[in-house]
């Protein structure tokens, strides 16, 4: 891949695997980082990229695992960090039906969140997923399944049970 046609895929691919991340982990900025940084490494194999002929899927995954090196290293310094004396600063809560449905996503397990990530914004089948994530496809099927079914009852207006049927 010249550096051209990396700039072009670059500018191509960025907001949307940026979107991407950001429905996987709940955070923009950590989304925008680690989309950053996986096109920081991208660079430097963009020879290799280029022959593998999935950079999106290898971007993706790259962030991803990233995303979750950085989650585990906070976690321990949180943990590190509340058994001392330190407090956490409060943040006002941002509009909430972004509110209710980070939550909901938040409460999935993170590979049913990955997977519908992967399969409803990526828009890539079952057997896609199942090549970038390793998993086989009806253990891809069960996560959907699982997932829509865990956010659907989550997202759930209870102003439309309380309603009488007509």
């Amino acid at each position: 891949m010249t550096v051209e046609e990396f700039e072009e895929f670059y500018a191509q691919a960025v907001a949307r695997l940026t979107g991407q991340l950001y429905v996987m982990t709940g955070d923009l900025q950590e989304a925008q980082d680690v989309v950053q940084e996986a096109f920081v490494k991208a660079w430097v194999r963009r020879g290799r990229l280029e022959r593998d002929g999935q950079p999106e899927a290898w971007i993706r995954t790259v962030a991803w695992r990233l995303a979750v090196s950085r989650w585990r290293f906070r976690r321990r310094s949180a943990d590190a960090w509340n058994r001392g004396s330190g407090a956490a600063e409060h943040v006002a809560p941002p509009d909430p039906d972004h509110v209710v449905l980070v939550d909901a996503l938040r409460e999935l397990p993170a590979q049913q969140r990955r997977t519908l990530t992967l399969h409803y914004l990526c828009d890539l089948t079952v057997e896609q997923i199942a090549g970038e994530t390793g998993l086989s496809a009806s253990t891809i099927k069960t996560h959907l399944v699982r997932g829509r079914a865990a956010l659907a009852h989550r997202l759930q207006d209870p102003r439309m049970e309380e309603a009488p049927d007509v």
